[in-house]
């Protein structure tokens, strides 16, 4: 497995990580000991980066990569995030909480659910717009101080909030959707990166799964399954992102390689500064976005790809209205 380095002074991981979101919840049916032999393959292969959060399950995810964790913390390099408030004990707290108060509740739990006394790589998850970034990213830095995180990060940041941040601690990746149908980070997102030294953390490269072309209808998605309230999976703009997908398809059987492996291929390609993060629940589907790190696209096939799928020509917003509310802009 080839390795990538998180920003300028930061740590070498494996040049692809694995989401691990979907084990737990939000993409239909779950198998927890097949995600434990996801997560065992990933380390064969040569994946040490695992990416979680305390919002998923809610809690259960850091559970189940607390348990892969155990007997061998030190072969992974473990992220987790913080910040978006979800409890079934507490339904009235919803929204985002970067507060000190919070950030340390927080950071507690989740050392305690992944089984380990330092978190790898703390992500506030998405930005409070009512606490200044000042007093999050204080706090997450005596964090550090205190051993109990090594490196800090932001999720779905504005530019001008992650160069903030930065003059409190330094932030050693952004993590961002970004992916052959979601380019928004290119105009100003990623030229910030790179001009403070931060990793990109690219997470779902794939679509959400709609990029390796098993999804033909909306009633390909289980019951329950997240993506059925997704705009991009609805109605008129199902049928016009099937058609793009379509297009990488017939690219991608030209080269002799699958639709996914095409598509994570791209998102390496845009720079040695970005880290894909594509999420599975199953020892197939990894293999196979794992071989992509391997892939030598050529120039030729790289426009083409860009061309395909411009800036913005996705039909659909990424989220529903009252999740985007919550991107930091």
């Amino acid at each position: 497995m080839k390795t990538r380095r998180l920003g300028t002074n930061g740590p070498t991981v494996s040049a692809i990580g694995l989401g691990c979101m979907g084990m737990s919840e939000f993409y239909g049916s779950r198998d927890e000991q097949e995600s434990l032999a996801t997560i065992d393959r990933a380390l064969d292969l040569g994946i040490n980066l695992l990416d979680t959060a305390d919002v998923y399950g809610p809690f259960t995810n850091e559970e189940l990569v607390g348990r892969a964790l155990k007997g061998r913390r030190d072969k992974f390099f473990v992220a987790t995030k913080f910040g978006i408030l979800r409890d079934p004990a507490k339904p009235e707290r919803r929204g985002v909480d970067g507060s000190p108060a919070y950030v340390r509740e927080c950071v507690e739990g989740s050392l305690r659910r992944l089984g380990t006394e330092t978190i790898d790589l703390y992500y506030q998850h998405r930005v409070d717009p009512n606490v200044p970034i000042e007093e999050t990213v204080g706090t997450m830095a005596r964090l550090v101080e205190e051993g109990k995180v090594r490196f800090l990060g932001l999720s779905e940041a504005a530019p001008a909030t992650l160069e903030r941040a930065m003059k409190v601690h330094p932030i050693t990746a952004l993590q961002t959707e970004y992916s052959l149908w979601t380019r928004d980070p290119e105009p100003e997102i990623l030229p910030t990166c790179r001009s403070l030294g931060v990793a990109f953390v690219a997470y779902s490269p794939l679509g959400r799964g709609f990029l390796t072309g098993a999804f033909k209808t909306p009633e390909d998605f289980e019951p329950g399954d997240y993506r059925r309230t997704s705009p991009r999976f609805q109605g008129e703009n199902f049928k016009r992102n099937v058609a793009l997908v379509a297009k990488v398809e017939a690219l991608a059987a030209s080269a002799g390689i699958t639709a996914s492996q095409l598509a994570i291929a791209w998102v390496l390609a845009q720079g040695q500064d970005i880290v894909p993060i594509p999420g599975t629940k199953r020892r197939s589907y990894l293999d196979q976005n794992a071989a992509a790190v391997d892939l030598d696209l050529s120039k030729a096939l790289l426009e083409e790809l860009s061309n395909t799928f411009p800036p913005d020509t996705a039909a659909g917003d990424r989220y529903a209205p009252a999740v985007m509310a919550y991107v930091n802009g």
